[in-house]
């Protein structure tokens, strides 16, 4: 693998990403949570200087951190347009767009629903990708400013990617999510799925990140038929109370 990723909780529930492309030792961070925890962990990995953070939409979550980190560091801020009301960005990004991390080279993908400005980073020649708030193990983000078709439309652009992807989403919701999916989902299969994941909760383990095969199996969102399939499934965990 050309590139290395380190994930570490933060906060309540957000994991924190930092990124190391192994040709050059470039150091980038997805999304800022937790400013001081980012520097404190950049600091035991040894692994120096952070160069870029990559954000991935505006919540504060997500790229409140910016500017504590590159006060530190020096580092170069990337993200959608919708990061400024917060925070300040050097390079503004939007689908189709191209992110270098030394040689590791992130396609941009477009993906409004949580917000309406909200990306993806892939590399394909890594198989990996980091969709912060639109796709977690066994369910999708909640609908703060973006339609259900958008939502519907992002969760099929993830879809299209390569069944090995692996997806990095960036909170712990996955014992939650499986509770749900258990209520719409009576197959063999996702129960024992499910029983998987709470087990690795209760050993205290991530489940992040997923592998998209295993999502197209188990997620019930990406399982949905339709966009309006989807909106009832995402209305329906809205309103789920178990």
């Amino acid at each position: 693998m050309a590139l290395t990723v380190h994930i570490f909780p933060v906060l309540s529930d957000n994991y924190a990403f930092l990124l190391r492309d192994d040709a050059t030792g470039q150091v980038a961070t997805v999304d800022t949570p937790d400013g001081d925890a980012i520097l404190a962990e950049l600091e035991r990995l040894g692994w120096g200087r952070l160069d870029l953070i990559v954000n991935t939409h505006w919540h504060p979550d997500h790229a409140g951190g910016n500017a504590t980190i590159q006060a530190a560091t020096g580092c170069r801020i990337v993200g959608p347009e919708e990061v400024r009301r917060i925070a300040a960005v050097d390079q503004v990004v939007t689908g189709g767009d191209v992110v270098m991390l030394g040689q590791t080279r992130f396609e941009v993908t477009a993906a409004p629903g949580h917000t309406l400005g909200h990306i993806l980073y892939r590399s394909a020649a890594d198989d990996i990708a980091f969709v912060g708030d639109t796709l977690f193990p066994l369910g999708c983000g909640r609908l703060f400013e973006g339609t259900a078709e958008q939502m519907w439309s992002s969760l099929s652009a993830i879809a299209a990617w390569p069944d090995a992807t692996v997806l990095y989403g960036a909170h712990e919701y996955t014992a939650a999510n499986a509770r749900f999916a258990l209520s719409i989902d009576d197959r063999p299969e996702m129960a024992d799925h499910a029983a998987a994941i709470f087990a690795m909760r209760e050993r205290g383990e991530f489940t992040e990140p997923t592998v998209l095969s295993v999502e197209k199996a188990f997620n019930p969102f990406l399982r949905a038929r339709d966009a309006d399939d989807f909106a009832a499934r995402r209305a329906a965990k809205d309103a789920f109370k178990g």
